[in-house]
């Protein structure tokens, strides 16, 4: 186990969580992301749960008894073919059918009820048919957004704000180690005076401008530092731009589907 990348990667998630903390508390300043941007995530959220809306409508419609909708979707989790359920038009048929044979298929009345049943089986593989075309053409594409563009979406999104946050941190370090600058350079300027109470006040300003450069970076180092975290904040909100641009093209195949 490479110990020293564990550390820094705890280092890091603990810097985000400090950050992303300060920030719901209003303490600490907030980088936006790009207009163009926060309009695509909108989008995409708009869409992601449009689509489960209308996923889960749609396999009511298909299969309204829960208890077959579980049962199926257990099967697919388990990659299991899922077994044949007649559905209620083929039950009725049937039942007609062995109606009409019992009653007699000679008589007007079986003959009628021969009839109705074999239209009502008719109905039946119709509707299977319907299913096996609606899953195919219509549920296929919905699910495949939801199980894998979106799921890639979120990813470079989770990125994007880790991106964000450290690009904050880095902005937050350089702050600080100018303010424990100007104030080491202000206490340099001002000359100790003979008065007790000067030399207290310089003592404290003195271990003040200590401990600020104790945490503080050096501003060069702080500016390298900025300017990485704004090069990778900025490479990656491209690359999750034109993941979001894509949405167009899966709300295109929808339509041709």
């Amino acid at each position: 186990m490479d110990l020293t990348g564990l550390a820094v990667d705890v280092g890091a998630f603990i810097n985000r969580a400090v950050q992303y903390t300060e920030e719901t508390l209003g303490q600490a300043a907030k980088t936006e992301f790009d207009n163009r941007v926060e309009e695509l995530l909108h989008r995409a959220e708009s869409t992601k749960t449009w689509t489960d809306q209308i996923i889960f409508q749609t396999e009511i419609l298909l299969q309204p008894n829960p208890g077959a909708r579980v049962e199926d979707r257990l099967y697919e989790r388990l990659e299991w073919s899922v077994p044949p359920r007649p559905r209620p038009h083929d039950l009725l048929g049937d039942d007609l059918n062995q109606a009409g044979l019992e009653i007699g298929p000679n008589t007007p009345y079986g003959t009628a009820l021969w009839k109705c049943g074999d239209a009502f089986k008719k109905i039946g593989e119709t509707e299977r048919k319907f299913i096996q075309s609606t899953n195919i053409h219509f549920l296929s594409p919905l699910h495949s957004f939801t199980e894998g563009e979106y799921l890639a979406i979120q990813n470079e999104r989770r990125l994007l704000l880790n991106k964000r946050l450290d690009l904050d941190i880095a902005k937050t370090r350089l702050r600080k180690a100018r303010e424990a600058d100007s104030e080491a350079n202000s206490l340099n300027a001002n000359p100790l005076g003979e008065e007790v109470g000067a030399q207290v006040s310089y003592m404290f300003s003195f271990l003040r401008v200590k401990w600020l450069k104790m945490w503080a970076q050096e501003i060069s180092q702080a500016e390298m530092e900025l300017r990485i975290c704004q090069s990778l904040f900025d490479r990656q909100s491209e690359v999750t731009r034109l993941l979001l641009e894509g949405i167009s093209a899966t709300h295109s195949h929808s339509v041709s589907c």
